[in-house]
């Protein structure tokens, strides 16, 4: 039987899909369940697994746009399995294909001497001519030759200057290579969010003491209680978010043409960079999580991005998105609204610096944190409270974060 498989749903929204890349070959043995391709969608990309086994035949090229729903390969499900041994018999007729070969080897002498006779052709300098050039650091390539067939002469390199500013001997290729659909998706839409909403960005910066302090004394404890499961900044900047979209619930809505939308909940975007590029999965009722709780489904999801077994689902929805681009060492930036959603934090690497404490100069740790905003929906009243309540939580988490017991908030 001839079993057509067709591109499933990878989400409502969804119509096409693109064939990123085929795992197998035209004509190969596939087993049921096997990934056989993998596809992006402006989503996520997606394994693609055989619906049964048998022999299978490709209908679709890799990076060919196909319809929800399309015929992508044939599998003949009445193919026998090739024996373990099934190879070799190929390789009884491999003397035969390789006569022709030996052939061309031996007619190649015959060729050998089309190389000499095109050593003077155009461009080729004359051994004067090549130590003027050389001399002058001029590429024989940059010269026009005057010499019989183009042949570059003593006098035309005499004559020849050298190009001002202009490097040479250097590779000088290049690459055109198509963007997948997730890209270009993403593309779309950090281009929508410039041209669609009134972002702004306010800046402020977080000491990072405290924090650090929390860690340094309970990360092993943390970690030896809960399975390997690390203590880091994610968890203390997801709770400091959910608590400030509690005091500035505008920064937890978002626009739906001339209505405002505001949510009681506070499904958390986390930016994680994956092999596709960067992905944004959603942590659940974050509100509701423990610390423990918040950095299990980050450690999760992030693990799904790394592996490409994230799924629309999981970056489906979001109110709010954090993104940490100190894990590369950005010390500033103005991070882009993730839309529909009407704010992002931006994170930042730690750096010592000094600052004033109590008249006093000290050097700490401190991160610059950025809140862009949708100005259409958010005021700079909540914008700038909003990020202030952050640093605040940030930088009194016991009191702020953790009811004043951080042994107890750590499940300790």
């Amino acid at each position: 039987m001839i079993l057509e498989m067709k591109v499933p749903s990878p989400g409502e929204s969804i119509k096409e899909v693109e064939i990123a890349t085929w795992l197998v070959k035209d004509g190969d043995y596939v087993e049921k369940d096997q990934a056989i391709a993998e596809v992006d969608s402006d989503k996520a990309t997606l394994e693609l697994p055989a619906e049964m086994s048998g022999i299978i035949t490709l209908k679709a090229e890799e990076g060919d746009t196909v319809a929800v729903g399309a015929v992508v390969c044939l599998i003949d499900t009445d193919a026998a399995k090739p024996a373990g041994d099934a190879p070799a018999a190929p390789a009884s007729e491999a003397p035969k294909a390789e006569a022709p070969k030996a052939e061309v080897k031996a007619e190649a002498p015959k060729a050998a001497p089309a190389p000499a006779a095109t050593s003077y052709a155009a461009g080729t300098p004359s051994p004067a001519a090549r130590k003027i050039l050389d001399e002058k650091n001029i590429a024989p390539a940059t010269v026009s030759g005057t010499g019989k067939g183009g042949r570059i002469t003593k006098d035309d390199a005499v004559n020849a200057v050298p190009s001002m500013g202009t490097p040479t001997g250097g590779s000088r290729g290049s690459e055109r290579t198509k963007l997948s659909m997730l890209r270009r998706k993403v593309a779309e839409r950090l281009v929508a969010a410039k041209n669609e909403t009134a972002m702004l960005t306010t800046f402020n910066e977080v000491n990072m003491t405290p924090i650090n302090q929390i860690r340094n004394e309970y990360k092993d404890a943390f970690k030896a209680k809960h399975g390997g499961l690390g203590l880091g900044f994610m968890s203390f900047f997801t709770k400091a978010v959910t608590r400030a979209l509690e005091l500035y619930p505008d920064v937890n809505s978002m626009m739906d043409g001339d209505y405002k939308i505001a949510y009681d909940f506070a499904d958390i975007s986390i930016a994680v960079s994956g092999p596709k590029g960067l992905m944004v999965p959603v942590v659940r009722n974050a509100e509701l999580l423990t610390f423990r709780g918040i950095e299990a489904e980050i450690k999760r999801l992030a693990l799904r991005a790394r592996d490409g077994q994230i799924t629309v689902d999981d970056m489906t929805g979001g109110t709010f998105t954090i993104t940490n681009g100190g894990v590369f060492g950005s010390m500033l930036s103005t991070p882009i609204i993730n839309p529909p959603q009407s704010g992002i934090l931006g994170m930042h690497n730690i750096i010592e610096r000094p600052i004033a404490v109590n008249g006093k100069v000290e050097i700490h740790p401190m991160m610059y944190v950025a809140l862009s905003y949708d100005h259409r929906i958010i005021d700079g009243r909540e914008s700038v409270g909003f990020l202030v309540a952050v640093k605040e939580a940030l930088e009194n988490p016991v009191e702020l974060l953790m009811n004043g017991d951080a042994k107890r908030a750590l499940e300790l």
